[in-house]
């Protein structure tokens, strides 16, 4: 199993619908791409001043899926829609058991 994180650190001039529609576009990613085994995707509620805005977490099966999603022009398309919008962009990604 792979899981795959992501996390957004937005950009203080970008507004409350700009956020919610790119949380709603990353939503939308596992209705056109097979290889997700898992997705979720929510905003911060702690806002502690080392939290980041937004967060998805995903998995898959193994990494060919990962990087089958990675090409897909999906999500592609909402990848750069997101790196638009942000300070800062992290990932992690790691390998365990089921």
């Amino acid at each position: 199993m792979l899981t795959h994180i992501v996390i957004w650190k937005y950009r203080a001039d970008v507004a409350r619908a700009e956020r919610e529609d790119h949380a709603e576009r990353l939503r939308r990613l596992p209705s056109f791409i097979p290889h997700v085994e898992s997705f979720a995707v929510g905003f911060d509620v702690l806002r502690l001043p080392r939290s980041y805005d937004l967060g998805l977490v995903a998995t898959f099966r193994d990494r060919a899926g990962l990087a089958e999603y990675d090409k897909h022009p999906e999500h592609l398309l909402v990848a750069a829609y997101g790196r638009s919008l942000a300070e800062h962009v992290a990932s992690v990604d790691f390998e365990s058991e089921g």
